[in-house]
């Protein structure tokens, strides 16, 4: 049954004359406070706050005198009294409520200047389970609530880059309006609750419950975007805290603010690029669109952009390069001679820097390692009226035991092409087939609703590249060739063997297995089953 409201109006004005500060991160709080008392704000405070104020020669008064009670627990119970948020929480122009603050001795708080214990970054840091407990906050989400539903008559500021706000607000006077008292208290439901979600979140992990009954996802607006996909949508690129190397986490070193295309586009290379471990050998993706037009390995970083470029060099225009490896001066000074959107690599060399320097506007992001990419997550997608939550595709090929189900075994160059096109194929959009010689794409097919048309394209793909590079036929001839899912009908196959293919992977699980194996045997291809699809929308 709904709470009935009494409909009292909530005035503009509202001047602040006592104000309570506990926050965790204390960055500015001493400016603050110094500048409140200067305007002849009382300054109420807890624990290592009030310290902190204190020895500033701040004059300022213990939560404890408030309450009548010491602060216990280690902490754990200092401000959850009828003394503070009575103070929080009085109508004051309720006659009940007057009449209750004043026979129980309750002083009116009209600012709350809170922050709250660090759990999302010791959660971020590998914190322990009793430590990570500890750092869950409940006194202040519990006072930012309240002082948040009060707006009518509080004021909440929740971070410390609210500040100047807060100051600029009060003027010469010290008083607030309902518009900023109620801006400051939507920001401080938001903090809430991205804290709890933090906490429930961390819960879902520990406890391996990846779909609980109540699933929230929160972030931290880390900039406001100047469009979404399109130029009439709104866009804002939030960041979780979630400890994983890429565009969320990554360092800017030169370039204008990435779009959203530009971090969904960054993501997807990033993420295809952390396939190929660094300490194994180079490798590079080129994105657009989200899907790769060209991914390789080589001896050098050099060589695996020549390579990854050659697959589809058209379409690497104006895309998103990712590299396993630090970006080095001969590397950059070819990619510099296309237009390229984003680069984004683990480190940088000095040289590579100067190189790409003449480039302004270029982006240049620098990650400080690779996504593993075998670490459990979760994605979502929104649908209408709900969410879509699923975890994250963490299937490894090289994890997998391949089943051999032709007549003729791959040899061991394409049992290494079929891993390679396989790991590919994880990362293009559905319907996908790639085909990969000598670790390098040759030719991709992405996002058709006919998998014998995705395997059509990527072969007009590597015709378009032979021509392109002079060669007399395509490199898709003596290729491995890898479908994300099971082939449905032998057509797909046939279209992939016409197309030059001699080793086929694919996941297997059609009705028509025999059918498609048959296939391949009159044709004398060899063929793997993975077990493990990879269907991507």
């Amino acid at each position: 049954m709904a709470v009935a409201s009494k409909k009292i109006p909530a005035p503009d004005q509202v001047t602040v004359r006592t104000a309570l500060l506990s926050v965790s991160d204390k960055t500015g709080i001493v400016d603050l406070a110094r500048a409140l008392h200067d305007k002849g704000v009382h300054l109420v405070s807890t624990g290592g706050t009030h310290k902190a104020l204190a020895d500033a020669g701040l004059p300022v008064t213990d939560v404890s005198e408030i309450t009548g009670f010491p602060e216990v627990m280690d902490g754990r119970v200092k401000t959850l009294h009828p003394g503070v948020h009575g103070g929080l929480l009085a109508i004051r122009d309720d006659e009940d409520h007057v009449q209750a603050m004043t026979t129980h001795g309750i002083t009116g708080i009209d600012l709350a200047v809170i922050n709250l214990y660090p759990f999302e970054e010791v959660r971020a840091k590998g914190g322990d389970y009793p430590t990570t407990v500890e750092n869950i906050d409940i006194g202040g989400p519990a006072m930012i609530r309240a002082s948040a539903k009060n707006h009518a008559y509080v004021t909440v500021i929740t971070d410390a880059s609210d500040y100047p706000a807060l100051l600029a607000e009060l003027g010469t006077g010290a008083a607030t309006s309902f518009a900023f008292r109620q801006k400051m208290a939507a920001k401080a439901y938001a903090r809430t609750a991205a804290y709890d979600t933090a906490i429930s979140g961390w819960f879902a992990e520990v406890l391996d419950t990846p779909m609980p009954l109540h699933r929230t996802i929160g972030g931290i607006l880390k900039e406001e975007m100047r469009y979404g996909e399109n130029p009439h949508q709104k866009a804002g690129f939030y960041i979780t805290g979630e400890n994983r190397p890429g565009v969320a986490t990554a360092t800017l070193l030169q370039g204008k603010q990435l779009s959203y295309n530009n971090i969904n586009d960054t993501d997807a290379a990033f993420e295809l690029v952390a396939e190929f471990p660094a300490a194994t050998l180079p490798a590079v993706a080129i994105i657009k669109h989200a899907n790769p037009c060209g991914v390789a390995t080589g001896n050098t970083l050099l060589e695996a952009y020549e390579r990854a470029l050659a697959c589809d060099s058209t379409s690497a225009f104006g895309g998103i390069i990712a590299l396993n490896q630090e970006l080095d001066g001969a590397t950059a000074e070819e990619i510099v001679k296309l237009f390229t959107e984003v680069i984004i690599a683990p480190s940088v060399s000095d040289i590579a820097k100067r190189v790409i320097a003449g480039k302004p506007n270029l982006r240049l992001l620098i990650t400080g390692a690779l996504p593993d990419p075998r670490i459990p997550g979760l994605t979502a997608k929104t649908v209408a009226g709900g969410l879509l939550v699923q975890t994250r595709d963490n299937g490894m090929v090289d994890d997998l035991e391949l089943k051999v189900v032709t007549k003729r075994a791959p040899s061991a160059q394409e049992l290494e092409d079929m891993k390679f096109a396989f790991k590919v194929a994880k990362h293009v959009k559905s319907n996908a087939v790639v085909y990969a010689k000598d670790g390098q794409t040759v030719g991709i097919g992405a996002g058709q609703m006919s998998r014998v048309d995705s395997a059509r394209i990527a072969a007009l793909k590597a015709e378009e590249a032979a021509r392109a590079l002079g060669l007399a036929a395509p490199l898709t001839h003596g290729s491995a060739v890898a479908s994300e899912a099971f082939l449905p009908f032998a057509d797909g196959l046939l279209s992939m063997i016409a197309a030059g293919a001699t080793a086929v992977i694919q996941p297997g699980g059609s009705m028509r297995d025999p059918e498609v194996i048959a296939a391949a045997d009159e044709a004398g291809v060899a063929m793997v089953f993975t077990g493990m699809r990879h269907f991507r929308h």
